[in-house]
């Protein structure tokens, strides 16, 4: 009776019998708490071996792995847990995005979720010291190199999450202190607000066909058990999947972090790399700020704009905008990809505008093109094809994830010693 007490303060008593269709929503939400809750069995477990100082983190984990029972599987299914767990809350908000869940009454459950994506990304970076071997230690070298490009407070920021001017114990310390404090907690406060705006809002959104109107009174169900035994049954592959991969795959420890060899080339962590891609091909500032800030403010945006209909439950919002959606993640792949060879070999602004500031040759005048172009999509979309607000924007918004992925996929395995291009 608690149990089930408990478990419907986060979900609604009855729910949609259509909702509960694994296609509808592939259990991804209940897979993240899954994996959050295995993060943390397995994180308090690494705390009781683990060391954050510079002259013991590496060799508190290379004992664990090689003394300690089980270790090298603990920290193999904490290391799995946490990538995957960026990759299952991204298709999440994904799939939330493409069934139109985030129409009224859902639309600050966006923006939680948003936030919720925000600090998974936080937790992931860092956690991604703490072995301090050479691949983490230059990985995040490399990525908070990249806040002194923000202007007036870059090299501000680049000392507060250092803890001074270079990579040391204080930013061990911060590192540690943030990824086993802080961030979990403002995640669970994050998820039971999340959860809890699901249940106000009676369950995820209802699937239907294109043209199908909304049904007000949908035929339900008791979430338990119909619902919470589905969940359950997911939460249980998912674990056992996690275990049997770190068996058979287990986390890497490369060489002790040496702040005097620079490996070449030298990345960031791979959710990162995309925006070390475009430092290549934009100033510095637009790479670090400009674009990242006006993606994350184009997200936080989606939910309230002035939509024509509400597509909540519909799949890509109509027949047309999965033809849409299709084509712009073709088309953005293609061209994204001519785009960065030929600006490895043949296009730089900087010399065809060499009486212009870099920061405008360079960042004002390939930015302008580039929304220039995503402006004309949108109106020729609109005026061309009599495509509907909700359809522009989708089509808009899987051109630039495309994209995005693109540049990072040519970022990790693409780019060799001095980031050159090797194809």
């Amino acid at each position: 009776m608690v149990v089930n007490n408990l478990v419907l303060h986060f979900r609604p008593v009855r729910v949609p019998a259509k909702t509960l269709a694994y296609t509808h929503t592939f259990g991804l939400g209940g897979m993240s708490l899954t994996l959050v809750l295995l993060l943390v069995a397995t994180g308090v477990l690494l705390m009781f071996a683990y060391e954050p100082a510079p002259g013991n983190a590496y060799e508190s984990i290379a004992r664990l792995q090689q003394n300690v029972l089980f270790g090298k599987l603990v920290r193999s299914v904490h290391h799995w847990s946490a990538n995957l767990l960026l990759i299952v809350v991204l298709f999440h908000l994904l799939r939330t995005y493409f069934t139109g869940a985030y129409h009224p009454p859902r639309q600050f459950n966006w923006v939680l979720g948003i936030a919720l994506l925000f600090c998974v990304l936080s937790s992931n970076f860092t956690g991604y010291l703490l072995p301090w071997d050479q691949l983490s230690y230059w990985a995040i070298t490399i990525s908070t190199g990249m806040l002194e490009y923000v202007p007036a407070v870059g090299g501000w920021l680049q000392d507060v999450i250092r803890g001074g001017s270079e990579i040391g114990q204080a930013t061990l310390i911060n590192f540690y202190t943030f990824h086993t404090t802080l961030i979990p907690v403002t995640i669970f406060v994050l998820l039971a607000f999340h959860f809890w705006r699901v249940r106000k809002a009676r369950g995820v959104v209802v699937p239907r066909s294109p043209g199908d109107e909304l049904e007000s009174q949908p035929e339900k169900v008791l979430a338990l058990p119909h619902l919470i035994y589905r969940e359950f049954v997911v939460a249980l592959v998912l674990v056992a999947f996690i275990l049997t991969f770190s068996v058979f795959v287990t986390a890497s420890l490369g060489e002790v972090a040496n702040p005097g060899m620079s490996p070449n080339p030298a990345k960031p962590p791979w959710y990162f790399v995309g925006i070390q891609e475009l430092l290549l091909h934009f100033h510095p500032t637009f790479a670090v700020l400009v674009l990242p800030v006006a993606g994350a403010a184009a997200l936080l945006s989606v939910p309230y704009l002035a939509y024509e209909q509400d597509t909540s439950g519909i799949w890509f919002a109509s027949h047309r905008g999965r033809r849409f959606a299709a084509v712009a993640g073709v088309a953005a792949v293609v061209v994204t990809t001519i785009l960065v060879v030929l600006d490895e070999y043949w296009i730089d602004f900087g010399s065809w505008l060499p009486w212009l500031p870099s920061v405008v040759s360079n960042g004002l005048v390939p930015v302008a093109l580039l929304f220039a172009g995503l402006w004309g999509i949108d109106v020729w979309l609109a005026k061309g094809h009599g495509a509907t607000r909700a359809e522009r924007v989708q089509t808009l918004f899987v051109a630039a994830l495309v994209a995005f992925t693109t540049l990072t996929a040519i970022g990790v395995w693409f780019r060799g010693a001095g980031m050159a291009l090797t194809l």
